[in-house]
């Protein structure tokens, strides 16, 4: 054999063939030329981290893709960069705590939710306080407290978790 056919060789093994497609940081920008997404793209899919970003040049999400589904934590934000919601994604859906800002950033409600739909307890805050509890089951609200004494009652406090 050559000794140029056996570099050729030796860096299809190392590198693989042409055809092959490995994972590269993927940008997209919007018309004005404004950074629109960045992330991770194998295979043509979305994976690990990404961000989003409005058409200001604000973020507006940032989480983690697997398979090209949103995957385990996000954060979502307004063009104003203040946070709306955060929560966990498990094969594209919303599941477990999720928290829900109002316009100023501060915790509006908490929800437990499981494939994407209210399941569970809802803590609801006024001003930063706890001001209700609601139970929920498959979206369908079944029961609404607004004293922890009434709540504690008919519920557990490690059903919250």
């Amino acid at each position: 054999m050559s000794a140029k056919l056996l570099i050729l060789i030796a860096v299809f093994l190392m590198y693989g063939t042409p055809s092959e497609k490995s994972a590269r940081y993927h940008k997209e920008y919007y018309d004005t030329g404004e950074l629109k997404s960045e992330g991770w793209l194998e295979n043509g899919k979305k994976k690990g981290y990404w961000k989003f970003y409005h058409t200001n040049g604000r973020l507006s999400e940032e989480g983690r893709y697997k398979n090209n589904t949103k995957d385990k934590y996000w954060y979502f934000y307004t063009k104003n960069n203040i946070r709306t919601k955060e929560g966990h994604y498990k094969n594209g859906k919303k599941t477990g705590w999720w928290l829900f800002y109002d316009l100023k950033g501060r915790i509006d409600h908490k929800c437990q939710l499981n494939n994407g739909r209210k399941n569970g307890y809802c803590l609801k805050y006024k001003n930063e306080k706890l001001t209700s509890a609601e139970k929920y089951k498959n979206g369908e609200k079944i029961k609404e407290w607004f004293d922890f004494s009434s709540f504690n009652r008919e519920n557990k406090l490690s059903d919250l978790r």
